[in-house]
């Protein structure tokens, strides 16, 4: 029960911050992933230390090769295992599985509906013909650039998670 209320009171403050400063802030991650190892290891004593790191560990590891190559903030590396902590490996990689939907979604709908929509659709008649011709499509510029907080899709797979699994211990 702790553990989700810590957890959604940082992903709310998280997509509030990452949302208006696009910014994930330590002082709203740290002192929860703190609450999450003491929570479990308070109710389980080792056992419970081993849950939460397994959690931060898969959490960390999912998003950390993205973090590498540049496509994915520090803050929304530490906010997935943030949830692992809380929440467990099982937990923190079913979030991951609707985080990606939720990302996958919120990308679709900037590009869809970003300046240029007519233009947008053009692109993806572009990109579908080549893949069918069996062309590299040349893809540049304004059709790739571009960052959002993803964050938001990290709060919305934990919230689904959530949702789906209900609220019991872990």
């Amino acid at each position: 029960m702790w553990a989700n209320a810590i957890l959604l009171m940082a992903i709310i403050a998280c997509v509030v911050t990452d949302l208006r400063n696009r910014k994930i802030y330590n002082a709203v991650v740290f002192p929860a992933l703190a609450a999450g190892i003491g929570i479990h290891a308070f109710a389980d004593g080792w056992a419970g230390i081993a849950f939460s790191s397994l959690g931060f560990a898969l959490g960390l590891g999912i998003l950390l090769i993205p973090y590498m190559l540049g496509g994915m903030g520090a803050g929304d590396v530490k906010l997935l295992a943030l949830v692992g902590t809380l929440k467990g490996a099982a937990f923190v990689a079913a979030t991951s599985v609707y985080m990606a939907l939720i990302g996958g979604l919120i990308a679709l709908g900037i590009v869809l509906f970003k300046n240029g929509f007519r233009d947008r659709i053009r692109f993806v008649g572009y990109v579908l013909l080549c893949l069918r011709l069996r062309v590299k499509p040349a893809i540049h510029g304004v059709w790739t650039s571009g960052a959002y907080p993803y964050g938001v899709a990290i709060a919305g797979g934990s919230a689904v998670c959530l949702w789906l699994r209900g609220w019991g211990a872990g």
